[in-house]
């Protein structure tokens, strides 16, 4: 059903590799903090174009993306979190350093990651929020946000 509604997504086989078509706008925009961050439908949109997550730890689902990049960068790991915290966040592991994701986002995206102070391993914020940090020798792009108030009875 997932599929039908989120087009280009019908198209992926959970499993083969590929992402869908629609994995740099979706998962990309998110990631930039240019879309609203609703855990369930990037859970279910995750799922449904990657099969069931391979684990579930630090409050967050994994799934594994093939052959996906963004901005020109692989992406190995896409991290949706669970309700257990205050925050609804997107994640995503980048098989660059930093500074050369950094790079990318900006040339194709127009965002500007700037560090956040002068140590050797900063953290890069963007205007609208998204946050790339050091992994390893790999990079992990998140936008992350507070879950909303529910709706007063």
């Amino acid at each position: 059903m997932l599929a039908m509604a989120v087009p280009g997504l019908a198209s992926a086989q959970a499993g083969d590799g590929k992402p869908p078509s629609t994995f740099g706008p979706v998962i990309g925009n998110a990631l930039l903090c240019r879309d609203q961050l609703d855990n369930l439908y990037f859970y279910n949109w995750l799922k449904t174009a990657f099969g069931p997550p391979y684990k579930h730890e630090g409050g967050a689902y994994w799934f594994r993306t093939g052959e996906a990049s963004l901005w020109g960068a692989p992406v190995t790991e896409v991290m949706v979190s669970d309700d257990t915290s205050e925050l609804v966040f997107l994640a995503a592991v980048a098989e660059v350093p930093p500074d050369q994701l950094e790079q990318a986002v900006r040339s194709q995206a127009g965002i500007r990651h700037l560090a956040a102070d002068a140590s050797s391993y900063p953290l890069r914020v963007s205007n609208p929020g998204s946050t790339i940090a050091y992994y390893n020798n790999k990079s992990k792009i998140y936008c992350a946000k507070f879950k909303p108030l529910p709706p007063r009875p």
